[in-house]
């Protein structure tokens, strides 16, 4: 999807919900797109990058692209080799295809961890996001930020995701844990669980990490970006 949204083509994203719910969205070029045109809570976000970065699900590679030309060290990752294909094409020197899951660097390897565009989703669920965030703390340096961006699930006056949410948490889940699979043209992905939080939601997941919010910046809607440093 985002190969051809690179080579030009009118492109339609849809996300489905294992309950059956959909979202469809036409050409999502925000993939591609320039700082001038990002919401300014990415903008204020990227006030906070400092020293060495990794930027975990790079995409297109946007916000790595950007700071590379500020003249910060990045290295984007990214468990699609099309998506690491794209950000090469696009001139990103550090780029590599590798999955959350598989994350291994050197202690202090990184001064912030970059999770933009909702990528704090990436932590699945609670037990994963509390393991992962415990790589995060071995990988990065004493006085290291993590950027991480999402939604607050609950402002919302859906009633089907407001079911979904009362679903989940019968089944024992966060209430913002999605599973959900995305759809393009005749591929379609494996189904996967996508974490959305609120602020204090946030703030239990990180107890026991060796994380801590120190701000968070608004959006106005649901979304937020949560500006988290290192104990």
């Amino acid at each position: 999807m985002m190969w051809a949204c690179y080579r030009g083509k009118e492109i339609c994203e849809i996300i489905e919900r294992n309950d059956g719910y959909f979202s469809a969205y036409k050409s999502p070029k925000v993939y591609l797109s320039k700082y001038k045109d990002w919401p300014v809570i990415e903008r204020k976000a990227m006030e906070f990058v400092k020293g060495i970065v990794l930027d975990v699900g790079c995409g297109a590679g946007r916000h790595s692209l950007y700071l590379q030309k500020k003249g910060f060290d990045v290295l984007g990752i990214d468990n699609s080799p099309l998506a690491i294909k794209i950000c090469k094409l696009r001139g990103l020197k550090k780029a590599k295809v590798m999955s959350l899951e598989d994350l291994s660097f050197k202690p202090r390897s990184f001064d912030t961890v970059l999770m933009m565009g909702g990528n704090f989703g990436l932590l699945g669920n609670l037990q994963k996001a509390k393991k992962l965030l415990g790589k995060f703390h071995k990988i990065t340096s004493e006085n290291a930020v993590i950027i991480a961006e999402t939604r607050d699930p609950y402002k919302t006056n859906n009633t089907a995701h407001l079911e979904y949410q009362k679903s989940n948490r019968r089944k024992g889940r966060m209430s913002g844990q999605v599973r959900i699979r995305v759809r393009f043209e005749k591929i379609v992905t494996e189904w996967f669980d996508w974490l959305m939080v609120s602020k204090e939601e946030m703030r239990e997941i990180l107890k026991g990490t060796g994380w801590k919010v120190r701000q968070f910046i608004d959006s106005g809607d649901s979304g937020y970006i949560a500006i988290i440093e290192r104990l």
